[in-house]
Parts: C-alpha cells; sequence; structure tokens
C-alpha cells in the first residue's frame, strides 16, 4: 500500500514515537504542580512553547495549547467575537474554508445573530484580497482565512489580507494546519493575530495543537473550555505532557522542509502523468504547495477507487469523506457533480523514492 493522504494526518517521527513512550513512562506528574517533578515537567513545556513561538516570530507568552486545530479555530473565532460583540457581529471568511471554520461560522449565524459574509474564490481556489477588502464593514470584528486549502492545496495571499486588516483594526484569524512548517510564517511580516496549527499533520501526536495570540494579555478573549486558570486562563485542564512534548520534537524535526525538493519532483511527475493521460489538474498552477495535488480522470469512480485501491488517498477533506454530496470546495471553483465525483486528492509530505520511481 502506498499512503497518499497525509494532508489528513502523518504517521508519527520515530523521534517523537521515542519522546511519547519516555515521557508517559517519566513525566506522569501533573506540571501544575509545585513539587519538583511538577516543576520539571512545567519548564519542559515551557521550552516547547517557546520553539513554537520562535517558530513562527512569535513571544511564548503568545502560545496556547490546545487538542489541535478545530479547538485553536473555536477559541481564536468564538472566544474573540463573543468576548468582543460590543464592537460589531459582522464576519469575513471564504467558501472554502475548512469544514470547522464554516461550521462555527454557521453556529454564531443561528445563535447569536451574527452576519457572516462569505467570500468566494477564483477558479484557481485563490482568494482576492480585493474580495476581502470590499466585504469589509464598519462592524466587521473578525476576517479569518486559512493559509493554505486542505483539498487544493492553493496558497491565499495572506500577507495583502493582513495588512487590510491592520489598516481597519480587524482582527485576522488564520488556520495554518496545512501550512505550518511548509511555508515560512512570521506573524509579523503577515499582520496575523491569531493562528491555528495542529501537531498531527507535521509528523507530531494527535490531540494536540497550539493558538497564537498576538498580545494574549491585552487581548479580551471568551473561553470556551472552563477550568483553573491553565494556559492564562483561557483553556482550562490539565495539560498533556508527554503529546506537548511530542508536539516540540516534531516542530523541530527538519523532515518536511529537507523533503521539500522531493516532494515537488512527485508533485511535478504526476501533473505531467495526469494530463498524459487525458486527466484535468484541479489545483492551481501557480501559488500552491507541492504536498497536495487535485486531479480528475474521465469515466472515473473516485470514491470506489479511494475504497478499494493500494493507493490510500481521499475525495477530499478527511472531515467530510464519508459525506456522499460533492466537495463544497470543487463546487465553488466550478466543477459539476460528474467533475467532482471523479476527483481525487494526492497529499504528499515525506519524500519516498520508492514512490518516485513508481510514478516513472
Amino acid at each position: 500500500m502506498i499512503y497518499l493522504d497525509f494532508a489528513a494526518s502523518t504517521p508519527l517521527l520515530p523521534s517523537v514515537k521515542k519522546e511519547l513512550f519516555r515521557a508517559f513512562e517519566e513525566e506522569y506528574s501533573n506540571p501544575s504542580s509545585a513539587h519538583k517533578l511538577g516543576r520539571s515537567s512545567a519548564e519542559k513545556i515551557e521550552s516547547v512553547r517557546d520553539k513554537i513561538a520562535d517558530s513562527i516570530g512569535a513571544y511564548k507568552s503568545e502560545i496556547i495549547f490546545t487538542s489541535g486545530a478545530s479547538e485553536s479555530n473555536n477559541l481564536a473565532i468564538k472566544g474573540y467575537v463573543l468576548a468582543n460583540q460590543k464592537k460589531g457581529r459582522h464576519i469575513v471568511t471564504s467558501s472554502i474554508e475548512h469544514k470547522c471554520i464554516l461550521s462555527i461560522c454557521h453556529f454564531l449565524e443561528k445563535e447569536y445573530e451574527y452576519e457572516i459574509t462569505y467570500i468566494s474564490p477564483q477558479k484557481n481556489g485563490i482568494i482576492d484580497p480585493q474580495d476581502i477588502i470590499s466585504a469589509m464593514r464598519e462592524d466587521t470584528v473578525l476576517v479569518s482565512i486559512m493559509h493554505v486549502n486542505n483539498e487544493l492545496g492553493s496558497i491565499q495571499p495572506i500577507a495583502a489580507i493582513g495588512q487590510a486588516c491592520f489598516e481597519r483594526d480587524i482582527k485576522f484569524h488564520v488556520d495554518a494546519a496545512q501550512s505550518y512548517k511548509k511555508i515560512p510564517i512570521d506573524v509579523d511580516e503577515l499582520n496575523i493575530d491569531m493562528l491555528s496549527i495542529s501537531a498531527h499533520k507535521i509528523y507530531g501526536p494527535k490531540g494536540i495543537g497550539a493558538l497564537y495570540i498576538r498580545d494574549l494579555r491585552e487581548t479580551r478573549i471568551q473561553p470556551i473550555i472552563h477550568g483553573a486558570d491553565q494556559e492564562y486562563g483561557l483553556r482550562g485542564g490539565t495539560l498533556a505532557t508527554p503529546l506537548i512534548l511530542g508536539f516540540g520534537v516534531a516542530v523541530g524535526d527538519q523532515t518536511i522542509e529537507d523533503n521539500l525538493d522531493g516532494v515537488s519532483k512527485i508533485n511535478s511527475l504526476l501533473r505531467t502523468k495526469v494530463i498524459e493521460i487525458g486527466g484535468v489538474i484541479n489545483s492551481p498552477d501557480t501559488n500552491y504547495i507541492p504536498h497536495i495535488l487535485n486531479f480528475r480522470l474521465s469515466n472515473f469512480d473516485a470514491s470506489h477507487f479511494v475504497a478499494n485501491s493500494d493507493f490510500l488517498c481521499s475525495q477530499g477533506s478527511a472531515c467530510s469523506s464519508m459525506n456522499i454530496e460533492m466537495s463544497y470546495v470543487l463546487r465553488e471553483i466550478g466543477l459539476n457533480f460528474e467533475e467532482a465525483q471523479s476527483s481525487i486528492r494526492f497529499s504528499f509530505n515525506k519524500f519516498d523514492s520508492n514512490l518516485l520511481n513508481f510514478y516513472q
């Protein structure tokens, strides 16, 4: 079998696995405890917090540990807008965001009467910054745009959108689950106010992620999990020390960065092969990460292929893979039902010479 679903989740690196086993054996103390073992675990956690902050140009006091990108997205969006309702009840996002973001927005629409503007992408799956700017209003409290689309691999113009938000004093949230460690991220250069990341997309353990919040201590955020004041009072619950330490090893590992050239070669070769057999590339031709390739073939039953092939891939987001409806992302870039049903997503991460040889 050949694993081609790295956008959904990644295997553990050997170094991460080693650290997890060590930490589960040795770091069993509550890191909030005042005794030596508790303090030792707390210091190691702070070291990981510092490592994550350094990787995005932030301060460690601006990093909150969560259970993953979905929780980070919920804390960022619901936590901010519900704590700042007097600033306005209008949010701008895109129609091709991860299902998590769309679900949060639908919740706010229904339960709190927020007005959401959903910006449609261009045919290449990239949002035009001017469309975001045109949608901004006096009561716009937040803009949320993902850095890289999880079905197409398209890179969104985060810097331009961030600059527009900064000039208008609108908070800007970015879901970076698919871009973290694949694209350099500096939250100051990109004018990002909140950023969500997840460990299991970068060879780390499932169940752990982080949220960056600019000027955390001065920013009004309503917790969505209340507890005993852990994580600056924004995320209650005993910190998962082993998962955090495993996360830290994955952050410091260079596997993703070192394999960028190899992954790019695989993407380029596969694009050529798809076109040679009469297929069509759904992913953009420019401004994309090579780790994701979405394409379609004539008279091809993608769902049957995914269910029965030794190529372990998907038709789109793993979070929506059990849904028999067509991908909303593919619909938004203009595909019809038949085209969407014949489309498939291959996602790569760690370079595999055997995979390259197979394509050749």
